[in-house]
C-alpha cells in the first residue's frame, strides 16, 4: 500500500484509481475500525501518518511507522479537586493526597511524584497561631505545642497590647494541662529610649517568670523556648523584646526549676488585659 503520497484535490470527471485510493485517501480520512484486532486484519501494512478510531476503547490512533500510539485529544483526566496533571508513559492523573502531606519525588512512583506527610522535626514547622484579647487572670494559653518532636520551639508575640500601661509581662509553663505558678527564676533587662537601664528581676519560687514590660501600645516579643517535651529537663525562656511606647528593648533569661514533661506556656499580664497574636514553630532537633 503507497499510503501518504500528500494532498489531492479531485474534480468532476476524475477517475479514481487503485493507486489514488491507496495513495491519498487512506492518508487523508480516519478509518473506523471495531476494535485493534479488526484494524490489524484489515491494514496488514500501516503507512506512516495513518490514522484510525478504535470504536471499543473510543481511542483514536496514529501510525508512527513503527506502531499505533495514542493521539492526544486534548482531554484531562483530572477528576477531583487538587488533582494534578502528570505524566508516566502518557498523560496521567496524580490523585490529591491528603490534608497536610507535601509532594515529594519518587522514581518508583508511575508519574515519578507522590503525596507524603512531612518528614517530623525537619527544619522549622509551623504549629499555631492565635489572636486573643485576655484578663490577667487568665491570660492567653498555648497547651498541647511541647513535644519530644522537636528539639526546640520558636513563639513570636506581635502587637502585644495592655491594658493597663507598664504591665510586667508574664509567662508560665504547663504541665499536663495545668498552670505551673511557681519555682520560676531569671531576669530581663534592657535600656529604654531615655538610655536608663530597665530591669526586671524573676526570683526563685516566685508564680510566673517576667519578661519585660507591656504598653498601651504595640509591643513584640520573639522567644526560643528549650527544655520542653522531655522529662527531667528545666523549661528555659530565652527572649528578646520591644516596647513601641518609650523605644526600650528587653533581653531576658529565665527557667521554671521543676523537671517535668511540659506541655504548654501562658502569657499574662500582671494586671490589666493583654491583646495579642502569637505563632508557635517548632525547631529541629540539634
Amino acid at each position: 500500500m503507497a499510503a501518504g503520497l500528500g494532498f489531492k484535490e479531485f474534480t468532476v470527471g476524475d477517475i479514481l484509481t487503485a493507486a489514488d485510493a491507496n495513495g491519498y485517501l487512506a492518508s487523508q480520512t480516519v478509518m473506523v475500525f471495531a476494535s485493534s484486532a479488526a484494524r490489524a486484519s484489515a491494514i496488514t501494512s500501516p503507512q506512516e501518518g495513518m490514522i484510525s478510531f478504535l470504536k471499543d476503547t473510543d481511542t483514536m490512533q496514529f501510525y508512527t511507522g513503527a506502531a499505533w500510539s495514542n493521539v492526544d485529544t486534548g482531554s484531562s483526566p483530572l477528576t477531583t479537586k487538587g488533582d494534578l496533571y502528570a505524566f508516566s508513559t502518557t498523560n496521567a492523573r496524580l490523585p490529591v493526597g491528603t490534608n497536610g502531606q507535601v509532594l515529594q519525588a519518587d522514581s518508583t512512583a508511575s508519574t515519578g511524584l507522590k503525596w507524603a506527610t512531612a518528614a517530623a522535626g525537619s527544619g522549622m514547622t509551623f504549629i499555631q497561631r492565635s489572636t486573643v484579647t485576655a484578663a490577667a487572670d487568665t491570660g492567653t494559653t498555648f497547651d498541647s505545642i511541647f513535644t519530644s518532636t522537636y528539639g526546640a520551639y520558636l513563639i513570636v508575640m506581635e502587637s502585644v497590647v495592655g491594658s493597663i500601661s507598664n504591665a510586667d509581662l508574664l509567662v508560665q509553663g504547663l504541665y499536663s494541662g495545668t498552670t505551673q505558678a511557681a519555682d520560676y527564676q531569671g531576669a530581663a533587662f534592657g535600656y529604654a529610649e531615655s538610655g536608663s537601664l530597665i530591669t526586671s528581676l524573676t526570683a526563685k519560687s516566685s508564680t510566673a517568670a517576667k519578661l519585660g514590660k507591656c504598653f498601651t501600645s504595640n509591643n513584640s516579643y520573639s522567644m526560643l523556648v528549650t527544655g520542653v517535651g522531655v522529662a527531667g529537663q528545666r523549661i528555659k525562656f530565652d527572649t528578646s523584646g520591644f516596647t513601641a511606647q518609650n523605644g526600650g528593648g528587653y533581653k531576658g533569661f529565665t527557667s521554671a526549676l521543676q523537671d517535668r514533661t511540659y506541655t504548654g506556656v501562658k502569657f499574662s499580664l500582671s494586671t490589666g488585659n493583654i491583646t495579642t497574636t502569637t505563632a508557635v514553630y517548632g525547631l529541629a532537633s540539634a
